[in-house]
């Protein structure tokens, strides 16, 4: 019998067998799992090729011949083995076979022996498995240089900066275009060299006078791009718990990201502009396991050391039990870990994970636990694994569809700038098939759209 070469296509809807013997069938899957060993290629090469009709003569057969049920036989197999040398060989999972080509209690029967779906999200079949073990594996001793798209201006001069903003908003209409191709193209230092300039020159506060020349969506990046970026965190914090609504997708995006260092530097900017810590503010606004993990995060205190091989399987092995306590009980299993950790063990936590579980952790979170509990800790775990890539998801996504989300767009423009937007240009175009700046165009207008393509720093 010919076995269909590697990475093969199955088509599905399966015909009849030509010359089918579902006596020669039967004696020869008994064959191939009598003795010490069994030869999976051969059982599945021969159940993959048979019709539904024909599978089920065969299990008659098997019956007749040698008084055992096929099916219980095929239990004792590793169904893992042959989940993966199908999905090697077909490029589709088992399951969908046996979900598309039977039917009736049959179909429920191999679908329960079958065991899971390795087409599905989040779930690897061995041979995924290691693959992704092994990406991890590089990717946790590669460097991967950050770089963001705005860099300090080789020529700076603050005088010459203080007075051409200046000229821009002074009389009758604003040079939107000076403003833009000023501020846009000048780090956040730098940008603070030009306030302390325009205020020893013409006695006026720069940020004051933006605030009174823009508006809209300009008037929130250019005063964004001002700001320093704690203060520029802190100042979004703020705004995402103010009013009757919270914001939950803010406070989660600029936590769950941050490092100990920015988080610090965010604690001491909300206390100096708002009079308030951080933690008092998130204890007023949000509540239950969600608020005990933004607290956690908002205390800056992760580790920074390396990956510890054993403690990290221990991590995996205490995430990895679901069914162990209640709901909560998982929850701060998860937050003990995740929250605390640091980077490069998380990732070995994460690999370990799929070694024990066969699943992605991100599809065990979503699994077992459901609103901002969710959210927040699926963030993490993307953020671990690839930041810019977890940015550049919120960047589609607050451009995806009819209307678009400017606040979400402006805030990742002006907070990754200097950091790595041009990683996350690398990211958005590799996943979408279009670049950052395509996006962005197709997506906005006028000066807010000249200065964000201005931010972004170039078409990929």
């Amino acid at each position: 019998m010919a076995k269909p070469a590697q990475g093969a296509k199955y088509r599905g809807s399966i015909r009849d067998f030509p010359d089918f013997n579902p006596s020669q069938d039967a004696e020869t899957l008994y064959n191939a799992m009598k003795g010490f060993g069994s030869d999976k290629e051969a059982i599945l090469e021969l159940i993959t090729s048979r019709s539904n009709r024909q599978r089920q003569e065969i299990c008659q057969n098997y019956k007749s011949l040698y008084g055992k049920d096929l099916i219980a036989d095929l239990n004792e197999l590793d169904m893992l083995d042959i989940r993966e040398i199908f999905r090697t060989k077909y490029e589709k999972s088992l399951y969908s076979m046996i979900k598309n080509d039977t039917s009736g209690e049959y179909k429920k029967t191999l679908l329960k022996l079958c065991g899971g779906d390795d087409d599905a999200a989040g779930q690897f079949f061995p041979e995924a498995a290691q693959v992704a073990y092994q990406m991890w594996e590089l990717s946790a001793v590669a460097r991967v240089e950050l770089k963001g798209t705005v860099r300090p201006a080789g020529d700076f001069n603050p005088d010459a900066d203080a007075k051409a903003l200046r000229k821009a908003m002074k009389g009758l209409g604003t040079d939107e275009d000076t403003i833009i191709d000023i501020i846009a193209h000048r780090s956040n230092a730098q940008r603070q060299q030009i306030r302390q300039t325009f205020k020893s020159h013409f006695g006026r506060d720069l940020m004051a006078d933006l605030k009174s020349e823009l508006s809209g969506d300009l008037a929130r990046l250019i005063l964004g791009l001002m700001m320093p970026p704690a203060h520029y965190d802190a100042k979004q914090l703020k705004k995402a718990m103010e009013g009757a609504g919270t914001d939950e997708k803010a406070l989660i995006e600029i936590l769950a990201t941050r490092t100990n260092a920015e988080i610090q530097a965010i604690n001491k900017a909300y206390k100096e502009d708002y009079h308030k810590s951080l933690e008092d503010a998130l204890s007023s606004d949000t509540s239950g396991h969600f608020k005990r993990i933004l607290i956690s995060l908002a205390t800056g205190n992760r580790e920074e050391g390396g990956e510890d091989r054993e403690r990290a399987r221990e991590d995996a092995q205490e995430i990895a039990d679901t069914t162990s306590g209640d709901k909560s009980s998982l929850e701060t299993r998860f937050m003990m870990i995740l929250c605390t950790r640091s980077y490069p063990h998380l990732r070995r936590v994460f690999q370990e994970f799929i070694k024990m579980t066969n699943y992605d952790v991100e599809h065990t979170i979503k699994k077992e636990m459901s609103g901002d509990v969710r959210d927040v800790f699926v963030a993490i775990v993307q953020s671990v694994k690839n930041k810019p890539l977890f940015f550049a998801d919120k960047l589609y996504k607050s451009m995806k569809g009819a209307g678009t989300d400017e606040k979400t767009l402006t805030r990742i423009m002006v907070s990754r700038s200097e950091i790595d937007l041009l990683n996350i240009r690398r990211e958005f175009i590799e996943k979408y098939d279009k670049s950052l700046h395509q996006a962005i165009e197709g997506d906005t207008s006028g000066h807010f759209l000249k200065a964000l393509l201005a931010i972004c720093g170039g078409e990929d």
